[in-house]
């Protein structure tokens, strides 16, 4: 392949206007449509998807949900006087590449198909698809009726009352603008596909804004295109994760704050010191309540809490953690059979499923294999 799309995917170099933009031109020109007149630059998605919002006539709408700033500076970044028209995606993203799979399928078959899928975007596709739905989630949370927006206050300075309705219509807004987005360096995993099978020829536009760019909208005369974030930390797995500051970032300050994958407020990490078993205890959000373990320690949260093993065999020891509005949290205490480098053997708790019964279960599960087919004793 020509282009690491793994790295195009997760980069968070400065985006590349002129190449973006002869990508996006090329992409038209692909689609047998005339190039966009005008590029509007934003600085994230969600900047993009009320600008999107706005052109589709939703900015009243908007500013009564609470979002008067974002709207003020979707309005400032559309030259006075430009119509933008109609969406394009359908013409320039979606048939493109409907094309591009069919051809693809019939010449290399269903079973052909999906191992190059497999062996190609497969991989790439959890990690990106986690990260584009939390952004797409992420969406929600300036519509919350909790502002700071002086439009969003009464002649005496009080907070104006929360318009539900309103909220809602915004939510509508906003989603819809997404379906609108093509989403640039987050189509990496496609286009890995594509790259491998040296059928880029008719997506060769769409592939140079993606290794350039962040998310875009194509409109009839104009195009909005987001940068790409300035911060992104994840873990091993691939998973957001930062436990002192944002997750992703973006120039304008939209960011997703994340604990192996798992959403959390901005400062919830930072605002854990002095844990205790009670607070993790009295913590109603089941989510947090498992990062809050996570961080105390499952082992530590155990001993503190007194707990008493559900079951104990030659694999291990099964205990089960139970959560007031949640399900139990079921862990099998394994002790590694290789000696660190001091002659100590490692403790390990490994998590699997609340319904597990016993230890052997539980560690058999790990390795992907029902209990009557764990044979321990087989193992080199």
């Amino acid at each position: 392949m020509g282009t690491d799309w793994q790295a195009a995917a997760f980069t968070t170099d400065t985006a590349d206007r002129p190449r973006a933009e002869a990508g996006i031109r090329a992409a038209y020109t692909a689609a047998g449509l005339p190039e966009p007149e005008h590029f509007v630059w934003v600085p994230s998605p969600m900047a993009g998807a009320v600008t999107a919002a706005v052109l589709a006539g939703h900015a009243e709408i908007l500013e009564r949900a609470g979002l008067a700033a974002p709207v003020a500076t979707a309005l400032a970044a559309v030259p006075e006087g430009v119509e933008a028209g109609g969406s394009v995606r359908e013409v320039v993203r979606t048939r493109p590449w409907e094309r591009a799979r069919t051809e693809a399928t019939a010449e290399l078959g269903p079973q052909g198909w999906a191992r190059a899928w497999a062996e190609t975007g497969a991989p790439l596709w959890s990690q990106v698809n986690d990260l584009v739905t939390r952004v797409r989630q992420a969406l929600r949370a300036p519509v919350d009726g909790s502002t700071d927006d002086p439009a969003t206050s009464s002649a005496d300075g009080s907070a104006a009352p929360f318009d539900q309705a309103a909220a809602d219509a915004a939510l509508a807004a906003l989603r819809g603008a997404c379906v609108e987005a093509v989403l640039g360096q987050h189509d990496a995993p496609w286009l890995a596909l594509f790259d491998s099978l040296d059928r880029l020829d008719g997506l060769s536009g769409l592939a140079e804004a993606a290794r350039s760019a962040g998310w875009w909208w194509p409109y009839e005369r104009l195009a909005i295109v987001s940068g790409r974030p300035v911060e992104l930390h994840r873990d091993e797995p691939g998973r957001l994760h930062r436990g002192d500051g944002p997750a992703l970032a973006y120039a304008d300050g939209f960011a997703l704050h994340a604990w192996r994958g798992m959403p959390v407020p901005a400062g919830f990490i930072a605002s854990l010191d002095g844990l205790s078993p009670a607070r993790i205890d009295a913590e109603e959000n089941a989510e947090l309540r498992r990062v809050m373990l996570e961080i105390f320690g499952y082992d530590r949260y155990l001993a503190e809490t007194g707990a008493r093993p559900v079951h104990k065999d030659e694999t291990g020891v099964l205990w089960r953690i139970d959560l007031p509005g949640d399900e139990p949290v079921a862990m099998v205490e394994v002790v590694n059979s290789t000696p660190e480098p001091d002659g100590t053997y490692r403790t390990y708790y490994l998590r699997v499923p609340p319904a597990t019964r016993t230890a052997r279960e539980g560690v058999a599960w790990t390795f992907g294999v029902d209990e009557a087919d764990y044979r321990p004793e087989q193992e080199t």
